[in-house]
Parts: C-alpha cells; structure tokens; sequence
C-alpha cells in the first residue's frame, strides 16, 4: 500500500509536522528520512542559531538579503520568518 506522499517518505508523521512549519516538500522529505534512517544521526532541533522566532526583523532581513528573498522590503517579521523556511 502507497503511503499518502509517495514510497519515498520514511516517516510520514515528521515529514507532514515539517510540511505544516513550511518546509518545501523536498526539504521535509529529506529530514524526515534521514531522521528514520538508523545510519544516520541528524540534529531534531537543527543547527546551533537559535530559531527565526528569537531574531531580530533586521537579523531576519540580513538573512534573507543573503538567500536572495525577493520582496523582503514590504515583508513583515512573520513574512521573513516563512520566506526564510521555505528557501
């Protein structure tokens, strides 16, 4: 039986909490399946920054100026915070 988001995903249920946080669906799939990989050790909370939550709107702004986020002018800190997680 074909899982709801292809036989590729791993682990349905952190591929759709990540999908819900805006992750882009490749992004999701692959964290979701290096998390259900036994070889594999990835981090649950991510890197060493703390979360865009606890950034400054200029420090959201730098960030995005740095990915390339287009209209990030007229963003707010929210709209930052979602550019920013599904580059």
């Amino acid at each position: 039986m074909a899982k709801p988001n292809g036989s590729s995903i791993k682990d349905e249920e952190t591929y759709e909490a990540l999908r819900d946080k805006g992750y882009t669906k490749s992004k999701a799939a692959r964290i979701a399946n290096a998390q259900a990989n036994d070889n594999m050790s990835p981090s649950k909370k991510g890197g060493k920054s703390p979360p865009y939550e606890e950034w400054s709107k200029a420090e959201l702004y730098d960030q995005a100026q740095n990915v390339g986020v287009e209209g990030r002018s007229d963003m707010t800190r929210e709209e930052l915070i979602d550019a920013l997680r599904r580059g």
